[in-house]
């Protein structure tokens, strides 16, 4: 039975707790702890969970509750020093996305992993959803072709109360905006799919939030071999329509689903028709795929006890966290910049350090409120 913890307590804190009481057999949540003073009981007591001791210092909760795994569910800039000192105690972590504001900070926690010997995972949801998992079987099966070219919009919306919150809304706490808080989901099934890029080029807006420091608009540019990728990263796209749309030298595939497959005439004009053996090939592919048996966070942490019950990798591990970090700086440097980035960055650039960001990046605006707790 494993002993569980989880730091932070906030909405997201949910998900986590929902999950693990998804397996009752296997694990058992003993602690919470959250910096607010009562908060973590109060969560206890929300999901009924009357055995968890609830910690007003996480750091305590790590030392005393003798834990085998811990989700980190805090602020960004929080995340490598709870990771690092949860690792370094021989606790197994599960930290949200994203892994942590800077590569430097990512780096210090796949240090602490690999000197611990233990799991460290960084939530990636979305590698655990049925239509993005068939994506990926579609796209290993080679039935696509070379990449031409792919649409990741990561849409999404929130309103100015959003950004209310004391720690949203700035380059030091929350470690950016849109590009890392809300399209990392989109960047790493993005590398997921097709592996890192070669160069990035951007551009950041901050369109529709003028109590945030930081950018609610980005697009980006990834270059493939051969392709391209174009990636959006948005809180202002009104009823948040996501996709991802890829264009293979045989056949175009997408989340929402849908599949065309084109072939040319005499002319090279697509013909009437199209190509079906290559439709009925690709949808041949999903129909085979057995569904998850878990999806989401839950899909997630049923992964990471098995990791760290049969000795293996995460399907979502920190160097895949810290891979979409690498996009994230990438896309940051080429828009503050206004230039053209290759990857990998080196542990000399600017933005691969702790603190450079807060330092280099605009203030769009100017933070107006800081509330404690996130209105209802």
């Amino acid at each position: 039975m494993f002993r569980i913890g989880i730091i932070g307590t906030g909405s997201i804190a949910s998900a986590h707790i929902g999950g693990y009481l998804a397996f009752p057999g296997e694990c058992e949540i003993v602690a919470l702890g959250d910096v607010m003073p009562g908060k973590a009981a109060q969560k206890a007591t929300e999901f009924g969970i009357g055995g968890a001791v609830g910690y007003d210092d996480p750091l305590r909760m790590i030392a005393e509750a003798e834990l085998d795994l811990v989700s980190i569910a805090t602020p960004p800039s929080t995340h490598a020093t709870l990771s690092i000192a949860a690792l370094d105690a021989g606790v197994n972590v599960l930290v949200e996305k994203p892994m942590a504001p800077s590569l430097e900070e990512c780096d210090a926690m796949l240090a602490a992993q690999e000197r611990s010997g233990k799991v460290l995972s960084v939530v990636a949801q979305n590698r655990f959803r049925d239509d993005l998992a068939t994506l990926k079987a579609v796209v290993d099966s080679g039935l696509l072709g070379s990449i031409s070219s792919v649409r990741v919009d990561s849409a999404w919306w929130r309103g100015l109360p959003y950004y209310d919150l004391w720690w949203r809304g700035t380059w030091e706490k929350e470690g950016g905006g849109c590009t890392l808080n809300h399209a990392i989901h989109h960047i790493d099934l993005l590398l997921w799919l097709l592996g890192r890029p070669t160069e990035i080029t951007a551009m950041l807006a901050n369109a529709q939030h003028d109590n945030s420091e930081v950018e609610d608009l980005s697009v980006a540019v990834l270059r493939y071999e051969p392709g391209l990728a174009q990636l959006t990263s948005s809180v202002v796209h009104h009823g948040e329509e996501q996709e991802i749309v890829i264009q293979g030298a045989k056949a175009r595939v997408s989340q929402p689903w849908r599949v065309i497959a084109e072939r040319a005439d005499g002319g090279g004009f697509p013909a009437k028709g199209g190509d079906p053996d290559v439709v009925a090939a690709i949808e041949g592919v999903v129909a085979a795929r057995e569904p998850l048996a878990h999806s989401g966070h839950t899909g997630q942490i049923a992964d990471v006890m098995s990791a760290i019950r049969h000795g293996r990798d995460p399907i979502a591990g920190g160097r895949d966290g810290r891979n979409a970090i690498e996009v994230v700086a990438a896309i940051y440097k080429a828009g503050i910049e206004r230039t053209f980035v290759e990857l990998p960055l080196a542990a000399d650039d600017p933005y691969y350090r702790a603190g450079q960001l807060v330092e280099r990046a605009p203030h769009f605006y100017e933070k107006q409120s800081s509330l404690v707790e996130a209105a209802s």
